[in-house]
């Protein structure tokens, strides 16, 4: 415990107001300052989860969560033994948020409402005499002494602090970290991560709105493959599966410039002599109903007429007619479907960054700086990323939990 400190945090996302809380309980002494950029705080709070917050996810297995951070997982290992998914469920749920768990492992506040989650931590900030200051964007970090300057855009004075903890979030352009370069730090150069993918050229387009329980995911020329449920919207493909695609593959589809191919398993079977043989038995089942009425696995209607047509298939064609070539043709097409991507789409808006402060600057046990002492960092402004699923916010409540502790 440090006495009568003063503290700046930069940065008003999840990862700022948890580490402003965090510094609060380990030193309830403490003088701190938030700085906000904008003139709103926790505005990917607002949007996550499509207004409902994902606040972090129920997996409990700690190789099953360090595996769902392309970028960081391994490190956050430790870090996890120190305030994990459980840790975050509890801390909400003691400050008068009620959560619940749905089937895909993802917790969400009951109240289907992330303004819970934003009330809770504004409410605690308040009680915790936390001063956010808005429109104070930083310019630079100073150290003097043994104390840091911190100079803020539009205004002349800086503000003296004992300790600074930056959770700034990611940013789009490696000129959002110049003032940490400045500091000594590396970047790992920002390219976004979770995004859809765009198919300006596919016909497949005038399905949107059919969504797939599960499909597996190839990235032809990588290999990045990924599975489950799969959205098809008006420019292309969206959906767990295609999301988690574009996390493991951030770097290579920026290198690729958002062009490649992907490779479509519709029917979660990769042995084609497998579905032959089921397709054979079908027809030998229903053999005078016509692909059209019967379908010979549950998938969409409208996608599984999109399939056989895309087969060159005539709907009306009766299964006994189809023979051994056609059902080959129908297994190859059902198991490898292949499809362009030009372009990508930001995921409902919530950018997320893959890149940032590299970890091998920073002190994990601490989250402080190795080369500047007294400055800590928390949040996406971290070399870390995750796939969708809570999981980037649990990053955020981890490392402002532990940065927050001050040492």
């Amino acid at each position: 415990m440090k006495a009568d400190i003063k503290v700046a945090v930069i940065g008003g996302g999840a990862a700022g107001f948890f580490t402003a809380l965090s510094v609060k309980e380990h030193n309830p002494s403490a003088k701190i300052t938030l700085f906000e950029k904008t003139t709103k705080v926790l505005t990917k709070v607002k949007i996550s989860g499509g207004g409902r917050c994902n606040v972090t996810n129920a997996v409990t297995d700690l190789e099953i969560l360090c595996g769902a951070y392309p970028r960081g997982g391994k490190q956050l290992r430790n870090s996890f033994f120190k305030f994990d998914t459980t840790d975050t469920q509890k801390w909400f749920e003691s400050r008068g948020v009620s959560l619940k768990t749905e089937i895909d492992g993802k917790v969400f506040p009951v109240s289907n409402n992330s303004q819970s989650i934003i009330d809770c931590l504004i409410n605690q900030a308040k009680k915790s005499e936390v001063v956010i200051e808005y429109n104070s964007a930083i310019k630079s970090l100073v150290k003097k002494n043994l104390q840091w300057l911190l100079h803020i855009q539009n205004k002349i004075q800086p503000q003296i602090f004992d300790y600074v903890v930056v959770a700034s979030g990611g940013s789009p352009k490696r000129k959002g970290f110049e003032w940490l370069l400045n500091l000594g730090h590396s970047i790992s150069t920002p390219v976004p991560s979770l995004f859809t993918f765009n198919m300006p050229h596919e016909s497949i387009t005038q399905m949107m709105g059919v969504t797939i329980e599960q499909a597996q995911i190839k990235i032809k020329g990588t290999s990045i493959e990924t599975k489950g449920p799969l959205l098809i919207t008006h420019w292309g493909m969206s959906g767990p599966a295609i999301l988690k695609a574009s996390a493991l593959g951030a770097r290579i589809l920026n290198d690729l410039n958002y062009t490649f191919e992907i490779e479509i398993n519709w029917v979660m079977e990769r042995n084609t002599e497998v579905l032959f043989l089921k397709l054979q038995e079908f027809a030998d089942q229903y053999p005078q109903k016509t692909l059209l009425k019967k379908k010979g696995f549950l998938l969409p209607n409208r996608l599984w007429q999109y399939l056989i047509k895309k087969s060159g298939i005539p709907l009306d064609k009766k299964w006994c007619e189809l023979g051994k070539k056609k059902i080959r043709h129908l297994v190859e097409l059902l198991s490898s479907d292949t499809y362009s991507v030009v372009g990508k789409t930001t995921f409902k808006e919530e950018f997320v960054t893959c890149g940032g402060i590299k970890l091998k600057n920073i002190d994990l046990k601490t989250m402080q700086s190795k080369s500047c002492p007294n400055l800590y960092f928390a949040g996406e402004v971290l070399d870390i990323d995750a796939i969708t699923g809570g999981f980037n916010f649990q990053a955020a409540w981890t490392t402002g939990f532990i940065a927050g502790k001050l040492g």
